[in-house]
């Protein structure tokens, strides 16, 4: 099997490639090239790298023939965030591949309304990610019922793990939170907490698009969560922070227009947008259809990368 991954190696690839390759694919990873995995595997010395920057070929319309031109059997695309985009690789690959695996979103759906939330609930995003995430589902969804394309669309949540800053409990990427919690200091948090956020774990992310391959036959064309097994509210994910360090939680709570002035206003955008999404996704699908459950709690995969972050010095 050849399968060409477009953006293999960042958060999901680090973990998808190499299993890729022990299971005998032929793996070619388009990339800019300007990083590594995260993380080491010898697997990566037979895998095929090309440096592409997607963004002006897509602007040249050229990057769907690139990809066409590599012969692929299995195209899965981690990178693509604008419907033209993704209109020009899949009418590229239309009739050339067995599937077209698609990365997107639990942003698709917007606020959380009845939980744990569907795949079949209607999309209400807000937000120009979760706005051109969505309409990239709609069309190739679209395309996979009226044409025959052979697409899947995997909707990660939170994507956590070792190489990189998790979401923290206050919903943005502030070491500061985190060193609160460490040393036992007082957590001032938004509204009473009580909103929800929804970790999940690379490896989980990358399992998800192996079960999707692995269950071809049911997975073209549909949509699938990948997010762990229930959302933790910000008071409860902050709690089990600092039991990992050994503390107890200290939290206080603000009102959302006292609270954002306690924080920069690129915390305070970055927390608005995760406490007004609120996730709460099912995994009943991915189990039902693709035999698939996470291997990590929110937490478990929360504090993965928590327990990088504090090995290399950045959280003191």
């Amino acid at each position: 099997m050849r399968t060409v991954v477009v953006g293999g190696t960042g958060h999901i690839g680090t973990y998808l490639v190499p299993e890729l390759v022990r299971l005998e694919h032929e793996v070619v990873v388009l990339s800019r090239g300007e990083r590594s995995p995260y993380q080491s595997d010898g697997a990566w010395n037979r895998v095929e790298q090309i440096a592409v920057d997607r963004a002006a070929e897509d602007a040249a319309g050229t990057f769907g023939d690139r990809v066409a031109d590599l012969q692929p059997d299995v195209v899965i695309d981690l990178i693509c965030f604008t419907e033209d985009s993704a209109r020009q690789l899949a009418e590229a690959v239309r009739g050339k591949v067995q599937h077209l695996l698609h990365c997107g979103t639990v942003w698709v759906h917007g606020p959380s309304e009845l939980v744990p939330t569907r795949e079949d609930t209607p999309r209400r995003p807000f937000g120009d990610y979760g706005i051109q995430k969505a309409a990239i589902e709609r069309y190739l969804l679209d395309c996979a019922r009226r044409d025959g394309l052979p697409a899947t669309l995997i909707h990660p949540g939170h994507i956590s793990g070792p190489g990189w800053t998790p979401i923290n409990p206050a919903g943005n990427l502030d070491l500061g939170v985190y060193e609160k919690l460490a040393h036992g200091d007082e957590l001032a948090l938004p509204n009473l907490g009580l909103e929800t956020v929804q970790h999940v774990h690379a490896a989980d992310v990358a399992g998800m698009f192996l079960a999707a391959l692995r269950n071809r036959s049911v997975a073209v064309g549909e949509s699938f969560h990948a997010v762990a097994e229930g959302a933790m509210t910000l008071r409860g994910y902050a709690a089990g922070v600092a039991t990992w360090f050994g503390q107890e939680v200290r939290l206080t709570f603000l009102p959302w227009d006292e609270w954002r002035q306690t924080v920069s206003e690129n915390d305070a955008a970055a927390t608005y947008d995760h406490i007004a999404h609120s996730p709460h996704c099912s995994m009943e699908k991915a189990a039902r259809l693709l035999g698939f459950r996470p291997r990590y709690s929110a937490l478990d995969a929360a504090l993965s990368g928590v327990s990088w972050l504090v090995e290399n010095g950045k959280i003191t």
